[in-house]
């Protein structure tokens, strides 16, 4: 069936998803502007590492971090980060959350490294979190802050006296952190930083430092691109191991200087809560429609899932035809519902017209 929705119920910005996520329209004009000066060219001279530095101190503003944290980046995103975590920052063995598809993917990661011991997997299932244990025999603990699959997200708990890393891809930018509960707070910039892939960013605290540099003084072999003592030092001089995106990295640190305009990571906090809140609220409004996350404490402020019980594809094909984009559900996850991504650089206005978008299909399927 081919739905027409009006066009005054149409999103001005149909980009809904949960990764990669839209792109402010004015920082890809100021890419087009500065693009001839800046677009291939090398990223050892001051033209790029300029961005680099901003970035890096944009990030300690906007997360405020405590003294003697350091901001770095690598390359390869937050799945190549779990290798050189594996190499440069677990020990012996590390406990892992497992409640979702990228939670799980870390854990595995782990457990097929010959050098560490078995890791300790704790899982819960689909739609909750579990909650992370002391353990004296573990020196690395794997929290994710928000789990992209599932649309649900945790608290932050030091549960023990070793290295606490949170993979915060999708949290990172759009949900508060007290950057002293955690050693290692990493993520890629396509979600909340409305950027590219390709980047590992990671905000590491002294203790965190102290590891790496101690494990990469003790012979263990590590694969040089997977060094996170290199990317520290090459971090400290503005620059990374390999050319990274040169786009990515301009189009994170436009993102972080709006984000720190507009009024920081309270502002853009506040501005996801409201926008996944009145999402949440419309779901318990319509009869076809609930919020997947049963427990509202776990329900996720920027990746929004809902269950559906009419044909969720049909719904989906029907907002693609009409340039509403990527709300199907994780492809693993195989239920009848909508992920909605609403991040910093959504407009809420937008997040009004795409529900109503979706009545208008449902009420004409």
């Amino acid at each position: 069936m081919n739905i027409r929705i009006p066009s005054h119920l149409l999103p001005s910005d149909g980009r809904f998803g949960s990764g990669p996520t839209k792109v402010r329209p004015e920082a890809l004009d100021a890419l087009v502007e500065i693009g001839a000066r800046y677009v291939g060219t090398s990223h050892r001279q001051p033209g790029v590492r300029d961005v680099v530095h901003r970035i890096r101190s944009g990030l300690a503003e906007l997360f405020s971090t405590p003294g003697g944290y350091e901001v770095v980046l690598g390359n390869g995103g937050a799945t190549a980060f779990w290798d050189a975590a594996a190499f440069g920052l677990i020990e012996r063995r590390s406990q892992h959350l497992d409640f979702g598809a990228f939670s799980a993917r870390f854990a595995s990661v782990v457990a097929g490294m010959p050098h560490l011991e078995p890791p300790q997997v704790i899982e819960s299932p689909p739609g909750t979190h579990p909650v992370p244990e002391p353990n004296p025999e573990v020196d690395f603990y794997a929290l994710t802050h928000n789990e992209t699959s599932t649309g649900v997200t945790m608290p932050l708990l030091r549960p023990g006296s070793g290295i606490v890393a949170v993979d915060a891809t999708s949290a990172a930018g759009a949900l508060p952190v007290d950057m002293r509960a955690v050693d290692v707070y990493y993520f890629s910039p396509q979600k909340a930083f409305g950027a590219d892939g390709g980047l590992w960013i990671a905000l590491l605290s002294p203790a965190a430092i102290d590891r790496i540099e101690r494990i990469s003084a003790s012979g263990r072999a590590i694969p040089p691109s997977l060094n996170l003592e290199s990317a520290l030092r090459n971090s400290r001089l503005d620059q990374t191991l390999n050319t990274p995106g040169l786009i990515t990295l301009f189009l994170l640190e436009a993102q972080i200087g709006w984000m720190i305009e507009q009024g920081g990571l309270s502002w853009a906090v506040e501005r996801c809560r409201a926008m996944s809140s009145r999402v949440y609220e419309w779901a318990e409004q319509v009869p076809y429609a609930s919020a997947f996350v049963e427990d509202r404490a776990m329900r996720s402020p920027v990746t929004v899932t809902i269950d559906f019980t009419v044909d969720v594809a049909a719904v989906s094909e029907a907002l693609r035809s009409n340039g509403i984009l990527d709300t199907e559900a994780y492809r693993k996850l195989g239920r009848n519902q909508l992920r909605i991504g609403v991040w910093p650089a959504t407009d809420p206005a937008d997040v009004e017209r795409l529900l109503a978008s979706i009545e208008y299909v449902v009420d004409h399927l």
